[in-house]
Parts: C-alpha cells; structure tokens; sequence
C-alpha cells in the first residue's frame, strides 16, 4: 500500500471515530479540510477496503463505522498461510530478527503471509528471492515467533 493510500485511510479511520459522516461527499469534505485531495471513486475503494458499514445513530439516520469482522482480510490470511506453510523450508532468529528460509522465489509469499496474520510484535518484513527477515519489537518477540514457526514447520 503506497505512502499517500495509507495516510488517506489513516484519516478517514480518524474521521469516523470522531464524527458522524453520513455519506461519501461528507468524507470527501472532510479529506479536503485535512489537506487530501480523493474522488468519490477513491473513497468508495477505501470503504470496502476498510470494511467499512453504516450503523443507525441518534434520530435515525446512518453513519459508518469500522467493521470489528474483516471477511476478506481473514480469508486472504487463510490462504497466505498455506503458501507459507509450503513454502518455508527453516527459520532461524537472531535477537530480534527472524530469518525465514524460503524455496527459491517464494520469500516475498511467505513474508506477505506473515504480514497477514498481523502478528504482534512485527515491526516490518523484508523479502528476496529465498529469504525474508521479520523484524520483531523485542528479542523475546522474535525467539516466540521463531519457535512458532518452526513448529508449524513440523510436517
């Protein structure tokens, strides 16, 4: 997801947790004060990609807000796992970063199902050909998720 993509939904996931915007115009106004400039088309992309609904609020009218279920985004994990449960050949950790060992052309997979499952702790992930590193907020972080891992590697 490109720099500005993030920001904009950043904002937007602000924006409707501190106020009631009814429409896609409403959003829109509301980006634009904030500096972001969208089409109605762009912001239509960004609601279903933030799962976002309508709920009813006070007096009857409708708002959106976040979803609490991702269907989508779980369904994609689902399927990022088997790749990299099939894909990932050893791992290893040193303090706090986990080396992910990967058939040849498969890290960038098996780093995007990492970043999928949205595992704490993880900092960031950088993938080659056939190795990708996680990042981890602490040693202890790293040395858990490597065990997890390797254990998942148990065929």
């Amino acid at each position: 997801m490109n720099a500005l993509k993030s920001k904009r939904q950043a904002e937007i996931l602000r924006i409707i947790g501190e106020q009631d915007i009814e429409t896609q115009e409403q959003m829109l106004d509301q980006l634009r004060k904030c500096g972001i400039r969208a089409t109605q088309a762009t912001i239509s992309r960004d609601i279903k990609e933030l799962n976002l609904v309508k709920q009813p609020g006070e007096g009857g009218s409708y708002h959106y807000v976040a979803s609490a279920a991702r269907p989508a985004k779980q369904a994609l994990a689902g399927r990022l796992q088997n790749i990299f449960k099939e894909g990932v050949i050893a791992c290893d950790v040193a303090q706090n970063i986990v080396v992910v060992k990967t058939m040849p052309g498969l890290a960038p997979a098996a780093a995007a199902a990492l970043d999928g499952m949205e595992l704490s702790g993880l900092v960031g992930s950088l993938a080659g050909d056939d190795t990708a590193i996680l990042i981890m907020r602490t040693n202890q972080i790293a040395e858990e998720l490597a065990q997890a891992i390797e254990s998942m590697l148990e065929r």
